[in-house]
């Protein structure tokens, strides 16, 4: 008899692909220098997860302002999903189910402002990319569909 593979808790998420006036879309770089991912780089676009209670429109509303600076009334439909399962920087695996909107917007001055402790600790920077770039880069970029994600919009 086997042994059934243990249930991982569930992390809503909401993510936004944030693109400027030549379809470029903003990442951050995330650098963990300790912890559970230590060692582990990435790029990644604006959001996260959920509190509790909260929508996944709310989400995006609340870390859209926390990460950007940006505010918007209503984050407007969910463009894409994506389901994977990944560590977080606490150290547990999660179910994470990421929720994506879509923001158009021209040249913006980011503001960190609203950055979490963590997060002041692990963004190393942010920058524009194009597809191309994205579809070219060695370096890891969360979602993996991302390049295709965005030929899908219109």
């Amino acid at each position: 008899m086997s042994e059934a593979a243990p249930v991982l808790p569930e992390r809503p998420t909401s993510r936004w692909l944030i693109l400027d006036g030549q379809g470029r879309v903003l990442l951050f770089h995330f650098v963990f220098r300790d912890g559970p991912l230590a060692g582990t780089a990435f790029w990644a676009t604006p959001g996260g997860g959920a509190d509790p209670g909260e929508t996944y429109e709310d989400a995006a509303r609340r870390e859209l302002f926390e990460e950007t600076g940006l505010t918007v009334a209503d984050p407007g439909p969910q463009v894409g999903r994506v389901r994977v399962s990944f560590r977080l920087p606490d150290g547990r695996m999660a179910d994470v189910d990421q929720r994506f909107f879509l923001l158009r917007t021209e040249a913006f001055d980011l503001s960190s402002a609203g950055w979490t402790e963590e997060e002041q600790g692990v963004l190393a920077g942010h920058r524009w990319w194009s597809v191309a770039d994205i579809r070219a880069s060695t370096e890891t970029i969360w979602p993996e569909e991302l390049a295709d994600m965005l030929d899908g919009l219109d």
